[in-house]
């Protein structure tokens, strides 16, 4: 392994001088941090990681705490965005990651042991999960800490608009003559809540009508609940025109349902997808969905924990919102 004394020994200097060019320290001269800079690049010098962190009291490392209810892990389109955009931006601003989990070794840990352990110098926590105690303790213990789609007292949060998501939606279906329009949402979490309240609330204010049994629950991510829900709104006396589901991948268990019911979208009832994802733009009829932009949200993730690490004590946790966009695909029929 290349040394920075091999380095100063190339250079002429001494190793306290290569170590001030590498770090950019103002007091060494240009010519010579072009030069030894470019020594080091090729004699392939890499700095000493545990060495770095006990100058600096930093690792340029963050932690990620990855967990979705759907078990799709990364095979998720939603988040695998989202995390690559957070790895991305992480990496342009310096730091590496890796993956917290539940156990090193023979031991049980908490988000907070296992971040102290690998002394990262921050955690983002992305996850579905919300009563999560160890996402707590993680906020309370003095790590700085972002989380997804996921408020908790003092950490930074990004969050998609999902009221202004539904609005949209709602928006667009009432205008295209659509007055019955169900709801099947996801299991309840803080994100289902709000979007919940959001489609009251849109409804309201163009003065529609709910009628009982119209909004319904299912589990995300998961086609063969979503398809039951679709059975059992389609099955009411009165059954919707329009029907919103939880994201793309489960209308395509109420697209199935209904096919199997001798149904078809948007022809007898029409349907609206969310997140937004590729496959939903391949599909015939293209799904109309609200685009999440998750991978904006990853690099907005990224950059509020960067800031968050670099401001120390000083840090007020901020609240970003990313706007989604409705894609006006072709299942949802003008009446």
């Amino acid at each position: 392994m290349v040394t920075i004394k091999a380095v100063a020994e190339r250079c002429g200097c001494s190793p306290a001088t290569v170590s001030k060019a590498l770090n950019g320290a103002p007091d060494v001269g240009h010519e010579m941090v072009r030069r030894i800079r470019a020594a080091a690049a090729e004699m392939g010098y890499v700095p000493n990681a545990a060495a770095r962190a006990l100058k600096t009291a930093r690792t340029y490392s963050f932690g990620v705490v990855f967990k979705e209810a759907s078990r799709a892990g990364l095979a998720h389109e939603f988040f695998s965005l989202l995390l690559n955009g957070f790895k991305r931006r992480s990496e342009e601003l310096g730091y590496d990651i890796s993956f917290i989990v539940g156990r090193l070794g023979e031991r049980d840990f908490t988000y907070a042991e296992h971040a102290r352990y690998r002394r990262y110098d921050g955690v983002a926590v992305i996850t579905v999960v919300h009563n999560d105690p160890y996402v707590q303790e993680l906020a309370d213990s003095g790590i700085p800490t972002v989380t997804v789609d996921l408020e908790s007292p003092g950490c930074g949060c990004v969050m998609s608009d999902n009221v202004r998501g539904m609005a949209d939606i709602l928006n667009y279906v009432y205008a295209m003559g659509h007055r019955r329009v169900a709801f099947i949402h996801g299991e309840s979490t803080p994100v289902t809540r709000v979007r919940v309240a959001a489609f009251y609330r849109a409804c309201a204010g163009l003065g529609l009508t709910i009628p009982e049994g119209y909004v319904i629950e299912a589990k995300y991510h998961d086609p063969p609940s979503a398809g039951e829900a679709t059975r059992a709104l389609m099955a009411l006396p009165e059954p919707p025109t329009c029907i919103l589901y939880p994201d793309d991948i489960s209308y395509l268990g109420g697209r199935k349902a209904l096919d199997e019911m001798g149904l078809s979208i948007p022809g007898d009832v029409s349907a609206v997808g969310y997140d937004g994802i590729f496959l939903s733009q391949l599909l015939d009829p293209r799904l109309t969905t609200l685009h999440q932009d998750a991978d904006l949200m990853g690099v907005r993730a990224a950059e509020e924990l960067a800031r968050a690490v670099t401001e120390g004590r000083a840090y007020i946790p901020g609240r970003v919102v990313i706007p989604g966009e409705l894609l006006k695909g072709q299942t949802v029929k003008r009446l």
